[in-house]
């Protein structure tokens, strides 16, 4: 821009030379109010195409037709689009091919490559700043080299997204392209969690489960209604298991409508203690762990059978992430589950395993209705554990080893009884049943519930002060000192400018290493509660900074210290997740759609405190801005701890799940309570 501003002579026109830096700005936040609806309609792959067609377009057009203001005005506005169209949708491409395992550490790569990006600009900038003539078109149109990079990438390299295919009905396309992803044959149960997540049009109910093997049923307890059959896919071949106990968590329910109109979420509460629940080593199996443990050493030590073939032995010791299984626990957790799996007990990787700990499977929910048995299907997401760690489970008082506790998100499917035949699961018989994205499917409860969070949390990231710490970074290491010692050394003040910038940037980069590190492991409510505190302490040193009266060496250190220390701990939490955690909570059908009324929100909050940063500066001072800076990231924290659950590990289809967990679910239950036991016998004896 110094050098822009010296051709142009723009020193005398400041509303020209604000419209070439906003233009991108407003570029992106125009863009992006269709940028969902364009990726629906055309898929996430296209539309990133797009994105780096128009980079590529813009660089060519700075280099060869940005003679006159205008020209460089249109340029500007062509890479605003490309800007948008990459910040909303590559979030929700990298969470919808991602395994949930992994997903927050590969969604964290924008955040490294931007940052990448900015170092290697700052130090092109800087080493161009040195030569004799320095010309600002070059510094623009080198963009079309990954510009170029990014089109050969995604035209020969990047598949479609799963969950997009799914939607369009392309079933057989989504799961070769998921076979690709996950270097597996069998990816049968994460295609039929897609497609069933494309229906979420009715709340869920939340159950505990004790399952036990078919083997162990007798037909006379299934005849009197104290189990039902669960079924599973293992190679698109359906599996029937039974339980013995089905309940729906009152507690759970209660909570949700004890807190009526209170700002907390108790969705953070219940999630958080499915979590907790996954790392209770002992809640596995309840009080029977103790009790049939000299039985599973003994076989332990026996060792594998003769006739167990050798891919089952490798399948079984991959108990990190099976299904009802936790791997956190350690070798004899791991050689406990091994034994049970040889048992029959628990199901196996393949059996409808969609990852995170999670599997689905369905239940029959025959209806009685108009004097006739209706077939219904219910899907039934299983977790292993309770939901609630402090509630006593009714399952634990059974002393039989052969079962396993599960935490049940129950739904209806999207598919029906005739479709579950004795050879297979037809996976492409609801095609014609998946629906498009509708604007009254932002009406739901579980969508408004996770719009909430999404932009809230959008608002606050804006508002907590880093686009003010970036504008006035190189004023506020000026005033510290640090502008001079690098002059000291021979530089220009623009290339000294650069510098520090650069060095900053570079200072981020092992941080943003730490965060992808850390939000698969500690999670992302656990980082930015322990993060956002730090963002605070380091506004609040900057404040004291400029009203107590420090010697000139101590004023240096502790600006420069807290400008650095909040670069880099923003970058650790409060830069990436957001953006993360509003590529995960939303539906299939509206996530993108979703996306994108987050992103804006992200853009406009850009705009406003952009063009009210220098107001506020003049009227308020550093120490006021940096005050209300303060403040916002304390409201953050409040509003992280009280409606922004953890999505570590979980996918995406059983988030929304969550989301719709709510009120109302509990309302019609109430109104049902008075017919249910009427119905219930109606049922049993036509069935009988």
């Amino acid at each position: 821009m110094l050098y822009i501003k010296e051709e142009f002579n723009l020193q005398s026109m400041p509303m020209v030379e604000g419209a070439i830096m906003a233009m991108a700005l407003f570029g992106a936040t125009m863009i992006t109010t269709i940028s969902g609806i364009l990726a629906d309609a055309f898929g996430r792959r296209m539309m990133l195409l797009v994105s780096a067609v128009l980079s590529f377009i813009t660089a060519m057009m700075v280099i060869f037709w940005s003679q006159q203001v205008y020209m460089l005005l249109l340029t500007r506005l062509i890479m605003g689009f490309s800007i948008g169209l990459a910040v909303t949708l590559v979030p929700i491409y990298i969470s919808e091919i991602a395994p949930s395992e992994i997903r927050g550490k590969l969604n964290t790569f924008p955040q490294l490559s931007g940052s990448l990006g900015m170092l290697l600009s700052y130090c092109m900038v800087f080493w161009m700043s040195l030569m004799p003539k320095v010309d600002w078109r070059i510094m623009l149109g080198i963009q079309s080299i990954p510009s170029m990079i990014y089109s050969a990438l995604i035209i020969f390299y990047l598949p479609e997204s799963p969950s997009w295919l799914v939607r369009q009905g392309r079933v057989d396309e989504a799961k070769k392209v998921l076979q690709r992803l996950r270097r597996r044959q069998d990816v049968s149960g994460e295609i039929a969690s897609l497609i069933e997540g494309t229906k979420i049009d009715q709340a869920p109910c939340l159950q505990e489960y004790k399952i036990r093997p078919k083997e162990i049923v007798n037909d006379t307890m299934v005849l009197n209604g104290e189990d039902s059959e669960l079924y599973v896919l293992q190679e698109d071949l359906p599996r029937v298991a039974y339980m013995i106990k089905e309940t729906t968590d009152e507690n759970i329910v209660s909570s949700f409508t004890s807190h009526g109109a209170s700002f907390f979420d108790p969705l953070v509460s219940l999630i958080g203690s499915v979590h907790e629940s996954s790392l209770e080593g002992c809640n596995m199996f309840g009080e029977v762990e103790q009790q049939c443990a000299t039985m599973w050493d003994e076989e332990n030590q026996k060792g594998p059978t003769e006739d167990e073939p050798e891919h089952e032995r490798d399948d079984m010791e991959e108990n990190i992430n099976d299904p009802l299984i936790d791997g956190s626990i350690g070798r004899e957790r791991s050689e406990l589950v091994t034994s049970h799996r040889r048992r029959g007990l628990l199901p196996s990787r393949k059996s409808g395993y969609i990852g995170g700990g999670w599997q689905l499977a369905w239940k029959s929910s025959d209806v009685f209705s108009n004097g006739q048995v209706q077939d219904c299907m219910d899907r039934v997401y299983l977790h292993e554990g309770v939901p609630n760690p402090e509630k006593k489970s009714s399952l634990d008082n059974s002393t039989d080893c052969k079962f396993t506790q599960a935490t049940a998100l129950v739904n209806k499917s999207v598919f029906h009884k005739d479709q579950f035949g004795s050879q297979n699961i037809d996976l492409h018989s609801s095609e014609k049943n998946l629906k498009g994205t509708k604007w009254g499917n932002l009406l739901e409860p579980g969508v408004k519930r996770a719009l909430i969070a999404g932009v809230g949390i959008q608002l606050l990231q804006q508002f907590a002060g880093i686009n003010g710490i970036l504008y006035y970074t190189p004023q506020i290491l000026d005033q510290a000192g640090v502008g001079v010692l690098i002059s000291s050394i021979g530089l220009s003040s623009t290339s000294a400018s650069i510098l520090m910038s650069a060095l900053t940037t570079l200072l981020m980069l092992p941080f943003i290493g730490i965060a992808m590190w850390l939000i698969d492991r500690a999670g992302r409510r656990k980082l930015l509660l322990v993060t956002i505190p730090i963002l605070v302490l380091a506004l609040l040193v900057l404040i004291v900074v400029n009203i107590v009266d420090l010697s000139v060496g101590l004023h240096a250190a502790l600006s420069t210290t807290s400008v650095i220390v909040y670069f880099c701990i923003f970058v650790m939490g409060f830069g990436p997740i957001p953006n993360i955690f509003c590529s995960e909570i939303f539906p299939a059908r509206v996530r993108a759609i979703c996306s994108a009324i987050c992103s804006l929100t992200f853009w406009i909050s850009d705009i406003i405190v952009t063009y009210t940063l220098p107001l506020m500066m003049s009227s308020l001072g550093f120490t006021g801005v940096f005050g209300l800076y303060a403040i916002v990231c304390i409201l953050a924290m409040l509003f992280v701890y009280m409606r922004v659950p953890e999505t570590r590990g979980m996918p995406l289809e059983v988030i929304a799940e969550f989301y719709a967990l709510g009120p109302y679910w509990h309302a019609d239950q109430k109104q049902k309570g008075d017919t249910k036991d009427k119905e219930s016998e109606e049922t049993f004896e036509a069935l009988r």
